[in-house]
């Protein structure tokens, strides 16, 4: 049964923005599981993109854009819209600019720039507004839009100080919620952590246990699903409580 002004998970048309590799491949695993259809969107990652959409075959499509350019994502929701003969029902942003995950090798405070701020702001928060703008037609259309926008609670505990990143993705709850004022729309930010185990993280977790790509992928799921249709402009963090928020 579909519940008033909602869609069952398996009625969507998800873009998941980034979606060829690491936790946004499982994201795009998790709704081909439950029957979505999946539009992989991707920038430079073009053989892992089409191996994963060999894995799932045809209820997925692969299409590449860069998200920072509006043309292009213009190009990506009208080509998936065509694909799919169906208006996009759900958005999905993990798309990040390039950016290097080294402890050692980031910039600090001292030497931090303006640029490479800029970058990230564009490409994480610029980025998700891009792609929703793209796909607001099919989102109000339907009467049951659902845009997910993914952080990460480095914002609130900022253990490794990447400060471009950090700062990008602190903006995004922001964007989060005002974009929740939109009418028939749920919006909602799903904050990860770290997704690697280490006997510090375990030991600090009340579960013992890091946050899997898959657990973190099913409550993605779980946001997108009519049981949330009352849920919107939040920002559950799901890390196994390692932050509380």
């Amino acid at each position: 049964m579909v519940m008033s002004g909602a869609l069952l998970i398996s009625d969507h048309v998800v873009v998941v923005t980034g979606g060829a590799r690491g936790l946004s491949a499982e994201m795009v695993r998790a709704a081909a599981g439950q029957v979505t259809r999946v539009v992989i969107g991707y920038r430079n990652s073009a053989d892992a993109a089409r191996t994963l959409a060999d894995e799932i075959g045809d209820q997925a499509v692969v299409i590449a854009a860069d998200i920072t350019d509006r043309a292009a994502v213009d190009s990506m929701i009208d080509s998936a819209t065509d694909h799919f003969d169906h208006p996009i029902t759900a958005v999905v942003t993990n798309a990040l600019p390039d950016y290097s995950f080294n402890g050692d090798a980031r910039s600090h405070a001292d030497d931090l720039t303006v640029a490479e701020l800029d970058a990230q702001l564009c490409g994480i928060v610029g980025g998700a507004l891009t792609t929703v703008q793209a796909s607001l037609p099919g989102l109000r259309a339907c009467g049951a839009g659902r845009i997910v926008t993914i952080g990460t609670n480095l914002v609130q505990n900022p253990v490794v100080p990447y400060h471009d990143y950090t700062a990008a993705k602190a903006a995004l709850p922001a964007l989060t919620r005002t974009l929740s004022a939109a009418a028939g729309i749920s919006v909602t930010m799903v904050p990860g952590g770290l997704l690697c185990t280490t006997d510090a993280i375990v030991a600090s977790t009340p579960r013992r246990s890091v946050t899997t790509p898959r657990e973190f992928a099913d409550a993605v799921l779980f946001f997108r699903s009519p049981w949330t249709r009352a849920v919107t402009g939040q920002n559950p963090i799901v890390d196994g409580a390692l932050v509380k928020n």
